[in-house]
């Protein structure tokens, strides 16, 4: 009999193997941008990581859910770590937040002292930014209700609005890579490319960070291994996907409607 409420976790590869991609996706993103327009090795990692991330958390939910290792004291620590790996990623936006507000409120002569830079077109906040903005709202307003459905045991109907929340984040996706083909400026064209397509760039890989979330909620849900009293998994990704809502939201407004 255990004297203490913590679960010892049993030998798992997951998390050496989950660090090895991760440093080797970023590496072939890296290499992506800067040396050669090549998407193989950024793709392989990056589809191995959601190989890896998929059997972890089917190794999490097997110990919730059929092996009874969760306490309420160990569903807290749970709860607590995972909003404070939300604020590290509210801190991660701040930094790039903070560099392009520095160079934006003060422009120097690399970008003809004035913001957006000489000779780059400016985008209409009111065409492409404006859609995502209204897709994304619509996204987190659907997770919500599917949330409040899943409470209510109306399990068909919290599929369905996951499902719809899922595919509207998938569009927004289409028309941010739409976007970024028609742009008239690239991540080379001064400071003012390099901030906006980082800032962009990262919102748009936290939002497939969210998708692939979401979709393992969707799959747990169909497949009825959420308890009646546990489902912690569904209002971690709630959280998380209503983290990328805001963000945007301050992305839009600071970079799209200001900046622009």
């Amino acid at each position: 009999m255990d004297n203490h409420f913590f679960h010892l976790v049993k030998y798992s590869p997951w998390p050496i193997l989950i660090a090895l991609n991760l440093i080797n996706t970023i590496m072939s993103l890296t290499k992506l941008i800067l040396v050669s327009p090549s998407l193989l090795f950024f793709f392989f990692f990056f589809f191995t990581t959601i190989m890896i991330m998929t059997q972890w958390w089917r190794d999490v939910i097997r110990e919730s859910l059929y092996e009874g290792s969760r306490s309420m004291k160990i569903n807290y620590m749970i709860s607590s770590g995972m909003i404070f790996f939300i604020v590290s990623e509210i801190w991660l936006f701040i930094s790039f937040f903070w560099m392009y507000f520095y160079y934006s409120l003060s422009p120097d002569m690399t970008t003809g002292s004035i913001w957006p830079p000489y000779l780059i077109i400016q985008m209409s906040f009111m065409d492409i930014p404006l859609l995502n903005t209204l897709i994304l709202l619509m996204s987190g307003f659907l997770i919500t209700w599917a949330h409040y459905d899943l409470t209510m045991n109306n399990f068909k109907n919290s599929k369905t609005s996951l499902l719809m929340s899922i595919l509207l984040g998938t569009y927004f996706l289409t028309v941010q890579g739409y976007e970024y083909l028609n742009s008239n400026f690239s991540f080379n064209d001064s400071v003012f490319g390099n901030s906006f397509f980082i800032l962009t760039g990262f919102h748009g890989l936290h939002v497939m960070i969210g998708l692939i979330f979401l979709i393992t909620m969707l799959k747990q849900l169909s497949m009825k291994t959420f308890s009646l009293v546990n489902f912690y998994g569904f209002e971690y990704s709630i959280w998380y996907w209503h983290f990328v809502d805001i963000v945007w939201l301050f992305l839009y407004l600071s970079v799209y409607w200001w900046g622009m």
